[in-house]
């Protein structure tokens, strides 16, 4: 069902993936978009537990393509060091298959949201808790149930 890796020497084992995926700050979440266009959108995150977790605004084009399907990745890019004198990239990458949902239950939402906070704004979670409470109802908070896991690492 899921594409397997071609270059299986570079795959990493899987505690390397979470580790990567704990880690990292950003990726790309990609959606089905409008018209059949791939619709992909950078993202801060937080991995917990085999899922993923976003906040997001109330209405824009990631929810509208929520509407159209649940499928989505999402791709970390945790290295990127370009070696030009070798023609190559010293890169580690980590790509997760799943579906997403928006949460609905307040207690979740909290949770999730204070993760978050803890996670980039470190030593900040009074003042994290005070925003989340000061925002509730303006944004969503979405988790991701990742089916596929898979990391690639340059030798």
């Amino acid at each position: 069902m899921f594409p397997e890796m071609r270059r299986k020497a570079q795959q990493l084992p899987d505690e390397q993936v979470r580790e990567l995926l704990e880690k990292g700050s950003a990726g790309v979440l990609s959606l089905a978009g409008p018209e059949g266009y791939p619709y992909g959108v950078p993202l801060s995150y937080l991995y917990r537990e085999g899922k993923l977790y976003f906040h997001s605004a109330v209405q824009g084009a990631k929810v509208e393509a929520l509407k159209q399907g649940d499928k989505a990745s999402f791709c970390v890019i945790a290295a990127d060091q370009v070696d030009p004198e070798k023609f190559t990239t010293h890169y580690a990458s980590v790509i997760a298959f799943g579906r997403v949902r928006v949460l609905e239950d307040p207690e979740q939402i909290q949770l999730a949201m204070e993760a978050l906070g803890r996670k980039y704004s470190p030593g900040y979670e009074k003042e994290a808790r005070v925003e989340i409470c000061q925002s509730a109802g303006h944004f969503l908070v979405l988790e991701m149930e990742i089916e596929h896991l898979t990391g690639k690492k340059a030798k």
